[in-house]
């Protein structure tokens, strides 16, 4: 199936799983994560109607932008951020959705500080307390936003969690109801910098199951651009 097919089906069980939860469809977002194509396939992602492209890697994102890869959608970052590349993507894109660390915070601060402008950004949450990813642990992020206050050059929109890859539909309900709650419980509070209007969870093989859980922006790769050649 051609992408602009990929998306449009997309768009159909994306609408289906929102109806099912009682959710508005156009309440929920479709970000193409991009990780490993080309400017032409990004370019069709967007030609077929995805909201955003979300790029893993800072040189991708410098190449692809060069091209005019992006043109007519926002531009996030979704992917493990260094410290030493942040002056490189603050100002370049609209979100930052990986930020998973107070270190990582500061710097984007600091940078967005000096280029005089607010950076858009979601925290991180490690929701199942995996080893091999970054983020806050679920038990971080309250006490965290008591902070955010101290970071005059940023605004934390939401937040964004990668729960592990289901073996079969259902298995990520668990950690998807508990990024919602964490997400409420935010909203019961008044912090500064803070606006909770994003909840960025689900990826090609269990977004319908973040839909009913209350994600309003899924980060779908596979299956739009068919899978990724790692060789």
């Amino acid at each position: 199936m051609s992408i602009a097919e990929n998306v449009a089906r997309i768009r159909r069980e994306m609408e289906d799983a929102a109806r099912a939860a009682g959710r508005d469809p156009k309440e929920v977002k479709l970000c193409a994560a991009t990780k490993m194509n080309d400017a032409d396939a990004v370019r069709q992602a967007i030609a077929a109607g995805v909201d955003c492209c979300g790029e893993n890697r800072v040189q991708e994102l410098v190449r692809k932008r060069s091209e005019d890869a992006y043109m007519g959608a926002p531009v996030h970052f979704i992917g493990h951020l260094q410290t030493n590349k942040v002056r490189q993507v603050v100002g370049s894109v609209d979100l930052i959705q990986s930020v998973g660390s107070l270190r990582l915070l500061t710097a984007i601060d600091a940078e967005a500080k000096k280029q005089g402008i607010i950076q858009d950004i979601l925290l991180e949450v490690n929701v199942a307390g995996e080893e091999a990813k970054t983020g806050f642990s679920p038990e971080e992020v309250l006490p965290l936003l008591d902070q955010i206050g101290n970071f005059s050059n940023i605004c934390m929109k939401g937040l964004m969690s990668v729960p592990p890859i289901p073996a079969n539909p259902g298995d990520n309900l668990y950690f998807f109801q508990k990024i919602y709650q964490i997400s409420v419980d935010i909203m019961g509070k008044k912090y500064d910098n803070v606006k909770v209007d994003c909840l960025s969870m689900g990826m090609s093989a269990d977004f319908a199951d973040a839909i009913r859980c209350g994600a309003t922006m899924i980060r779908i790769g596979t299956a739009i651009f068919g899978p990724r050649n790692y060789a």
